[in-house]
């Protein structure tokens, strides 16, 4: 399996950790603070034994006297193979990381100097090498953590992830309860229920004909139109905010027939604008 890897690296206090779980996020596999005696094993994880890719991030800090020679060993080793691997070193302004460490009243790795301004001084130092040698450097000193989630997107995998939230269109019945994950409700009951038509009583919204009964209501149509409209645009503010996913509920009295049918297209609209799309029946289940 063929394995790329990302070393996150740089100044305590940065936000290494928001990287890894923006990493995390982006499928992949995380190893936080890994031992520095198993660094040059990741050097023999690259066999190129099938077609798949594994993506691997390694954070690392410099606790430990053996940091610098272990890791830049490491790099040395990879670039000799021909391994992928990239190095993502965190920046931050001094100030920045003063307030941040007030903030959370954590020790600085790095405690024998008097001062922490004095740390902080000693750590970019130790470091210079390794920023050096980065293929990213990135300044954390302004940025949001939705801000930093899209900025790692673009730099690691080189496309914008703000596109990538995960959809779920749910349909639900009111009787059994309102959906407690949902982001936002939608509620169908004021069109016809095909529950009183004898011949559609017994189906559900997932059957043409009662989709065509739903559907022949123009009510219906604008009802789509209107909800994937508005979430073509509040969706990506969401995104934007650092969201990474969203569930759309869409109700009616018994979950079976109005609902499913809506959910149905208005899954298949969005689907059109968005990666990941799911049409939940959470109700169906109970006909």
């Amino acid at each position: 399996m063929n394995k790329s890897i990302i070393f996150v690296t740089g100044l305590s206090g940065a936000g290494r950790s928001e990287v890894m779980k923006a990493l995390e996020d982006l499928d992949f596999f995380c190893i936080d603070n890994l031992p520095l005696e198993l660094l040059h094993n990741l050097t023999e994880l690259n066999s190129p034994s099938t077609e798949t890719e594994q993506r691997l991030a390694v954070s690392l800090d410099v606790r430990g006297n053996n940091f610098f020679t272990k890791f830049l060993s490491t790099i040395d080793n990879l670039e000799n193979s021909a391994s992928p691997h990239t190095i993502l070193f965190l920046d931050c302004a001094d100030n920045v990381l003063v307030r941040r460490y007030s903030e959370t009243r954590r020790r600085h790795p790095i405690h024998a100097a008097d001062s922490l301004l004095e740390c902080i001084s000693k750590e970019r130092g130790m470091l210079s090498e390794i920023r050096a040698r980065a293929n990213f450097v990135l300044d954390t000193s302004s940025m949001k953590t939705h801000e930093l989630r899209n900025r790692i997107g673009k730099l690691v995998l080189n496309r914008d992830v703000n596109s990538e939230i995960i959809l779920n269109v749910m349909s639900f019945g009111y009787k059994n309860g309102v959906p407690l994950d949902a982001d936002f409700m939608f509620d169908v009951r004021f069109l016809d229920n095909p529950y009183y038509q004898s011949e559609l009583r017994t189906k559900t919204g997932l059957d043409i004909a009662v989709s065509d009964y739903v559907f022949s209501q123009s009510e219906a149509s604008e009802v789509v139109e209107t909800i994937s409209n508005l979430m073509k645009h509040w969706i990506p503010l969401h995104s934007q905010a650092g969201k990474t996913s969203l569930t759309i509920a869409i109700g009616c009295t018994g979950g079976q027939h109005r609902s499913v049918a809506i959910t149905e297209r208005l899954s298949q609209i969005l689907s059109l604008k968005f990666d990941s799309v799911t049409a939940i029946h959470r109700d169906l289940s109970n006909i």
